[in-house]
């Protein structure tokens, strides 16, 4: 059974296979979502690209964007033998594009068919099928609409939730704006967890410490991180004595960058571009002295075709010297 007390969310191009794999080497405990696939890309694009992933990132769930009960049910046997542990249909996601596709957070207006999309993937697979979703959309903004919402869905079979406690406002508003202008109402999915105790309820939207993570897991039973995790990579070195009782001292910021090395000359190897690798750790240092200079020397000089591992060790160097502390701390 998967420990769903700290997650990271699914992130639309940030998330991607080698920011996953560098969170990974921060926290051993967290579980990790992959970004949104929709099921056309995994059933007609290039699989290999959508699906990839390094087998240390584990736990690994991986969220689909669809609403035909049919092909998720194919995607989520597919990503079972590709090896994730879990399946999250996205019912969240606000923006025109998936709306045209008749996916993310309109899905709230038919929970009758996210229902039959929940079952249809249950009957596949074995693993668990879980539903990321708003705590409403346009025309349908009342608890009473969301707690019906949930009970449908879950009588599909979804017994874990993740609601983010901001409204989607499906007009009028960019999907960046719908994650800062609706107001964050963590009463709300606190109080569908009083009201649903049978089921798992994760809390996810505005979280920026640990301090606050651990103060919403007195009502609910997890918490999803999302941009402070990728902007404050290093808030997750806490995450695993915090709240998992690990004993293992977490590696330094700096030790973080070594280990993450050999994982980066082997994707050179296979031609992918240092900066599709570096562009995931410039929030590293934030808060330490040498952290623009860092950021700077990474961002120039990991653009060029030919650019390696020594524009890493390049940008380290900055902040080791700034701070007057070896290499490794």
């Amino acid at each position: 059974m998967l420990n769903r007390l700290i997650s990271i969310a699914p992130m639309l191009d940030w998330t991607d296979r080698h920011c996953r794999f560098f969170l990974r080497l921060l926290s051993r405990q967290v579980l990790l979502y992959t970004e949104m696939v929709t099921t056309g890309a995994m059933l007609r694009g290039d699989r290999q690209r959508a699906l990839a992933y390094d087998p240390a990132e584990h736990p690994l769930a991986l969220q689909l964007g669809g609403s035909d009960p049919d092909e998720l049910a194919q995607c989520a046997r597919i990503a079972v033998d590709w090896g994730y542990d879990e399946v999250n249909l996205n019912v969240g996601c606000p923006s025109d594009r998936v709306q045209a596709g008749r996916f993310g957070a309109c899905l709230m207006a038919e929970p009758a068919l996210v229902a039959e999309c929940v079952a249809a993937m249950r009957a596949t697979v074995d693993v668990p099928v879980t539903v990321k979703t708003r705590i409403g959309i346009d025309g349908r903004d009342s608890y009473e609409e969301l707690a019906d919402f949930v009970g449908r869905v879950a009588a599909g079979g979804c017994q874990a939730f993740i609601i983010h406690a901001r409204m989607a406002w499906l007009q009028g508003l960019s999907p960046k704006e719908n994650r800062e202008i609706p107001p964050l109402r963590y009463e709300v999915v606190q109080r569908l967890k009083r009201d649903f105790p049978k089921l798992t309820v994760v809390l996810n939207g505005g979280l920026t410490t640990l301090d606050q993570a651990t103060e919403q897991l007195s009502a609910v039973d997890g918490v999803m991180i999302g941009r402070a995790a990728y902007e404050n990579p290093y808030l997750l070195a806490g995450v695993d004595r915090q709240f998992f009782g690990s004993n293992a001292l977490p590696l330094s910021r700096h030790q973080a960058v070594e280990a993450f090395l050999p994982y980066i000359e082997d994707q050179l190897r296979k031609g992918t571009p240092l900066h599709c690798m570096t562009r995931h750790i410039l929030g590293l240092f934030q808060g330490i002295p040498g952290v623009r200079a860092w950021r700077r020397t990474l961002s120039e000089l990991a653009c060029g075709r030919t650019a390696g591992v020594e524009a890493v060790e390049a940008a380290l160097k900055h902040i080791a010297l700034n701070t007057k502390q070896p290499a490794g701390c």
